[in-house]
C-alpha cells in the first residue's frame, strides 16, 4: 500500500477506531518481546548458581599440588645453587694455591751445592739430610728465585726459601690450614765459611719443624747455635680451606716415585733435582660452610694416619689420578661424619714441571 492510499484509508476510518486498532497492534508486538526478555532473564538467573562442594574440593586439591610442586622445584634449585657456590669457592682457592706453587716450583734453584727438604723413603742423601718418608700431610722446602720477606735489608739477595706445609699444631689458629713461607735468604757475600742449609729439628712437638731458616750452617753441614732456636714462625696462610697435602715425583725415566732420584749408579741423591721432571701434588679442600659442620678433631682424622677415615698416602706404583680416586672413594664411604660436610670436600691434582 502506497503512502497515498494509506492516507486515503486513514481519512476514511474514524479516529477512535483507528486509535484502538493501533493500540492492539502495539500490544501484540510488545508482549512477545517482554516475554522473551523475561524468559532470557530467568534462564540466566538459573545458570549463575554457586560451586558445588565437589568442585571446591577438586580446585583446592589441584592448588595444593601446584604449591607442593613449586616448593620442591624451589628447594631443588636452592640446593643446586648452594652446592654450585661451594664448588666455585673451593675451585677458586685451589686454583690460586696451585698457581702459586706452579710459579715457585718452576723457579726452584737446582744446584748440587744447596740443601733440599723433600719427601723420600730413602734417607741419607748428603744434600737432603732431612729427607724422610712423611706420613700424613707432607712438607716441602727449597730455594727459589722468587721474592721473599727480608728482616735485614743488607742481607737481600735474589734467592728466597720457599716452604709449604699444613699446620699440625692444634693450639694454632691456622690448624689444618695450608701455609706457605717465602723468606729472603742470605745467599752471597756474607761469609765464605757458611752456606744456606735447611735444618730440621725432629724433637719439636707435635711434628718435625723447620727451624729458623735465617741461621747459617758451616760448610760441613753442622748447624750453628742460632739454628737451635724456636721453630720458624714466618709462615702465612695461603690455603685456609686445604687440610690435606700430598706429593710425589715424575722422574725423567718416566716412572712415578716417592724418591726424588732413580737410584741408578751416580743417581743416589737429589743433586739439583737432576732426575726429577715434575712434582705432582694432591690436595683436599673443604669450603667454609661445610667446614663448620666438622670439629677440628673430626677434620684431623682425614689427614692423620691410623684413623679409619684417613685419606691415604701415595705409594709407589700408583699412576696419576689414582690417589685422588682413592681419596674420593674414601670420602664417599665415610658414614661417621656428616654427609653435608663431606659433600663439600673437593679433590685436586696438578703436575708442576721443573724448568730445565
Amino acid at each position: 500500500m502506497t503512502e497515498h492510499n494509506f492516507t486515503t484509508v486513514a481519512s476514511a476510518v474514524p479516529s477512535g477506531v483507528l486509535h484502538s486498532a493501533c493500540s492492539k497492534i502495539a500490544l501484540r508486538t510488545a508482549h512477545p518481546t517482554v516475554n522473551r526478555i523475561a524468559g532470557f532473564t530467568l534462564k540466566q538467573r538459573g545458570r549463575s548458581r554457586g560451586f558445588t562442594l565437589a568442585e571446591l574440593v577438586v580446585t583446592v586439591g589441584v592448588l595444593v599440588l601446584l604449591v607442593l610442586l613449586f616448593t620442591q622445584l624451589f628447594n631443588s634449585a636452592a640446593t643446586i645453587t648452594t652446592l654450585g657456590h661451594k664448588q666455585m669457592d673451593a675451585d677458586s682457592q685451589a686454583r690460586q694455591l696451585l698457581d702459586r706453587m706452579t710459579v715457585d716450583i718452576a723457579q726452584m734453584v737446582k744446584r748440587s751445592d744447596v740443601d733440599y727438604f723433600l719427601k723420600s723413603t730413602n734417607t741419607g742423601a748428603p744434600d737432603c739430610t732431612t729427607c724422610t718418608s712423611q706420613a700424613g700431610n707432607d712438607q716441602i722446602a727449597f730455594f727459589a728465585s722468587t721474592s721473599g720477606y727480608y728482616p735485614t735489608p743488607s742481607y737481600q739477595s735474589p734467592i728466597s726459601l720457599v716452604a709449604y706445609r699444613v699446620n699440625s699444631d692444634p693450639n694454632s689458629s691456622s690448624y689444618k690450614k695450608l701455609e706457605r713461607m717465602g723468606k729472603g735468604f742470605v745467599w752471597n757475600g756474607v761469609s765464605s765459611s757458611y752456606k744456606p742449609i735447611l735444618f730440621l729439628d725432629s724433637t719439636t712437638a707435635p711434628t718435625t719443624t723447620i727451624k729458623n731458616t735465617w741461621c747459617q750452617a758451616t760448610i760441613s753441614g753442622t748447624p750453628s747455635a742460632t739454628c737451635l732456636g724456636t721453630p720458624d714462625p714466618d709462615y702465612e696462610i695461603t690455603g685456609p680451606q686445604v687440610f690435606r697435602f700430598e706429593y710425589y715425583y715424575l722422574l725423567k725415566n718416566g716412572s712415578f716415585s716417592v724418591i726424588p732420584w732413580t737410584g741408578s749408579p751416580g743417581h743416589t741423591n737429589v743433586s739439583g733435582m737432576q732426575d726429577v721432571a715434575a712434582i705432582i701434588a694432591d690436595i683436599a679442600v673443604i669450603d667454609p660452610k661445610s667446614k663448620v659442620l666438622l670439629t677440628n678433631a673430626q677434620l684431623a682424622t682425614l689427614s692423620t694416619p691410623g684413623n679409619a677415615n684417613f685419606l691415604a698416602d701415595y705409594s709407589s706404583g700408583m699412576s696419576p689420578g689414582q690417589l685422588r680416586t682413592q681419596w674420593q672413594d674414601k670420602v664417599n664411604a665415610i658414614t661417621s661424619l656428616p654427609r653435608p660436610a663431606l659433600s663439600g670436600i673437593r679433590l685436586y691434582e696438578r703436575f708442576f714441571y721443573l724448568s730445565q
